[in-house]
């Protein structure tokens, strides 16, 4: 029999154990997908080239039903090229979003303002959100709300969210964007008017490779969820099947600025 403290001391040892396995996992398939993303640069290459070659083929319009034959078979081959081209680009899309979300790098902490960062983000995003017919809309609060950020970090799990919204508003929409306080927690609130998300997919949405769009990579929204949860921050997600769907993130204020806020109040 093992008493109360040799179990706890067990278990600790398992779940110490448990995460050094993972860790192990995850430095395999990050060199795994290394060794892939090397040679399919090199594949991508070599299709540019034979495409170039293929079209500075020259055939002499006047040499009669073979050249006509050769052009046939010529713009098949292009077509042939230009599909491999697209899927290897998918491939590489897929292996950078994988090694984005395995990746451990250590967080380049900052005293950063929220609302400032995520204007910057929407200034970055409208020119995008414009060309698909996406008007945005944002609401900041007033007052700074300083966060102890990665700030490049928190800015890709944004900008993961903004194209999820992007993918749910196919005929265009609204993108509404808040920032606000709320205790000792900053709040950023991104709302879409998109199709929204069936009740029984939304326990997964945030599970790696459940994309429910064919176009999807299955990472984005699950490396935001790694991102804001690595800063000690939450997410959560409402929404409505045909109406819309909204991300609320909860990150913690940084110490002295929430004694700043009780003590003004």
């Amino acid at each position: 029999m093992f008493s109360a403290s040799e179990e706890f001391n067990q278990r600790g040892s398992n779940g110490n154990r448990h995460l050094q396995e993972l860790e192990e996992l995850s430095k395999l398939t990050g060199a795994l997908a290394h060794e892939i993303k090397n040679p399919l640069s090199t594949i991508k290459i070599h299709l540019k080239l034979i495409k170039e070659d293929f079209e500075n083929s020259n055939f002499d319009e006047h040499s009669g039903i073979g050249a006509d034959a050769d052009k046939q078979k010529l713009t098949r081959a292009l077509r042939k090229i230009a599909v491999v081209q697209k899927e290897t680009d998918r491939l590489e899309h897929i292996l950078e979003s994988f090694l984005r979300y395995i990746r451990m790098t250590e967080l380049q902490m900052a005293s950063v303002d929220i609302s400032e960062l995520v204007s910057d983000m929407v200034d970055f995003y409208s020119p995008q959100a414009y060309s698909h017919s996406i008007t945005i809309r944002q609401s900041l609060h007033k007052k700074p709300l300083v966060c102890r950020i990665d700030a490049d970090m928190l800015k890709q799990a944004l900008l993961n969210l903004l194209i999820n919204a992007q993918q749910a508003m196919s005929n265009g929409g609204e993108l509404i964007i808040r920032t606000s306080n709320q205790g000792k927690e900053a709040i950023i609130q991104i709302s879409d008017t998109g199709s929204g998300i069936a009740p029984e997919k939304l326990p997964f949405i945030f599970d790696a490779y459940h994309s429910f769009r064919p176009q999807g990579s299955g990472l984005g929204l699950p490396t935001a969820k790694k991102i804001i949860e690595a800063h000690k921050g939450t997410i959560a997600v409402d929404s409505e099947l045909g109406k819309g769907t909204s991300f609320t993130i909860k990150l913690p204020l940084l110490v002295n600025d929430v004694s700043r806020k009780e003590v003004s109040t």
